[in-house]
Order: C-alpha cells, then structure tokens, then sequence
C-alpha cells in the first residue's frame, strides 16, 4: 500500500527516503500504519477507501478535489478522517473543493456550500457556512446555525428531488 501512496509523489520527490517519510506521514493520517506494507488485496473495502485520500494529500497539492472520500467508510473512522482533514488544512491553508451527498459533512467541513441541482447539473445556491473554526474543539452540531443550516438544505434537497420528474422519488409525499 505504502508504494501505492508513493507512486502519486515520484515525479515530484526524486528521493527515495523522502518520498517514503511523506507517504509513511499521510498513511498515518489516514489510520493504516500497520498495513503500509499490505497488498491491496490484503486490505478491507474501508482501507482501500482510506489510500485513495493518502495518495491525494501526499502530493500537498494548493487545490485538492475530493469526491466523496470517506462514503464507503465506517461512521467512527468516517468522524475521525473528517477531524484529520480539518487539521490538515489548518496546518496546510489549501483550498479543498469537496464533493458529498452528506448535508452533515457539508456543513462540518466547508466554509461554503455549493448547492447543486439535479440533472443537468447546475449551481442554484452558494451559502456561507459561518461556524466557528477549528471545528473538532466544540460540538458544532448542536450549534444554532448547524442546525438551522441543515433543517434548510435538507428542506432545499427533498424538494429538489420530489418535484424532479426523472427522481425516482418524483411526486411522492415525503412530508
């Protein structure tokens, strides 16, 4: 595994040892230290969903684009990438455009939100998140505006898809 993570940095880090320590780093940030030297066969659905990040946070890149890195993750190990991503970041001031289906995700870890619409995909709302950072140090879910963000993109959501004729879900009272 831990060559996996490395094959993303050996066009940017000539040297070995030090292409190595970075990877060794990010693969502890992801919680897979015991099985750097595994084969991917070796590694459950959850780990292998945990290199992919490692790879991509290797590299240190100034934009970073996740699409839904932690949705084949269990809920514990989920809450805790998501608390190591928040590190990172404050440690690293990147920008990251992070893609989730997850209204809680959204909120935890963005300062800005993107709402999308259904196909054809399309933009229909930036919101501004507005909490308070870091946001490991606090239960940021019982904050008012956590709450009152995720009442209103939920509400936003369920609309979207029970007015959307190719839903699957179209029509239906959810309510």
């Amino acid at each position: 595994m831990r060559g996996n993570v490395e094959f993303a940095l050996v066009e940017t880090i000539p040297d070995r040892a030090e292409r190595r320590a970075r990877a060794d780093r990010y693969i502890e940030l992801v919680g897979l230290t015991r099985f750097a030297n595994a084969y991917p066969s070796e590694l459950s659905g959850g780990m292998k969903q945990r290199v992919a990040p490692a790879r991509a946070l290797a590299s240190e890149p100034a934009i970073l684009l996740l699409d839904e890195p932690f949705a084949s993750i269990d809920a514990q190990t989920r809450e805790l990438m998501q608390i190591e991503l928040m590190r990172l970041w404050t440690l690293r001031k990147s920008v990251a455009l992070f893609v989730t289906h997850s209204v809680d995700e959204a909120i935890l870890l963005s300062d800005q939100i993107v709402l999308m619409g259904p196909r054809p995909g399309r933009v229909l709302e930036v919101i501004d998140v507005g909490l308070n950072r870091p946001r490991w140090t606090y239960d940021v879910r019982a904050e008012p505006r956590f709450i009152e963000l995720r009442s209103y993109l939920w509400d936003r959501i369920r609309t979207l898809v029970l007015t959307d004729p190719q839903s699957d879900f179209y029509g239906r009272d959810l309510s």
